[in-house]
């Protein structure tokens, strides 16, 4: 068995090709801000995990699990403050809902785990985040891909 070589770019930008698509951000950026990204809606993606997946591999090759972080940030200071939540909340779900539907990532990994077969599923969690002088409501979300045959095991 050969084993298929990580895909990372191809992985990373279908996942931010989907929140391009969505119409919703002003800024997409391919790696964790390390300041403030600035107003409105921002989606940043960055690698946070790569491990086996036992179950999914075989006696000639391993299978993986690629985590990606994906994170939706909102000035928590944008009038009406109301609507900040509203607007984070709505564009993890627009995403999930694309991550989803496009289950094999174009055929760049055999599926997203929605369910967590394999580890944490296709999920998010809220809270904040401060840059700056700027405290930002984020929506941080967890993309789990599952890849078939990633690593050759040999004797």
């Amino acid at each position: 068995m050969i084993a298929v070589p990580l895909d990372l770019l191809g992985c990373r930008d279908a996942a931010l090709s989907h929140a391009q698509s969505l119409g919703l951000f002003g800024n997409v950026l391919d790696h964790e801000p390390v300041s403030a990204p600035g107003s409105g809606l921002t989606f940043a993606m960055w690698v946070r995990r790569l491990a086996p997946v036992p179950a999914g591999s075989g006696l000639t090759a391993g299978s993986g699990r690629l985590e990606l972080t994906g994170r939706v940030l909102m000035p928590a200071d944008t009038e009406p403050q109301g609507d900040v939540d509203v607007a984070v909340t709505g564009a993890v779900d627009a995403l999930m809902s694309a991550y989803a539907g496009d289950f094999e990532f174009g055929g760049r990994v055999r599926n997203v785990d929605v369910l967590g077969a394999h580890g944490t599923a296709l999920s998010a969690e809220f809270g904040f985040s401060r840059f700056d002088s700027t405290t930002y409501r984020v929506g941080t979300l967890t993309v789990p891909l599952i890849i078939n045959d990633l690593w050759t095991e040999a004797p």
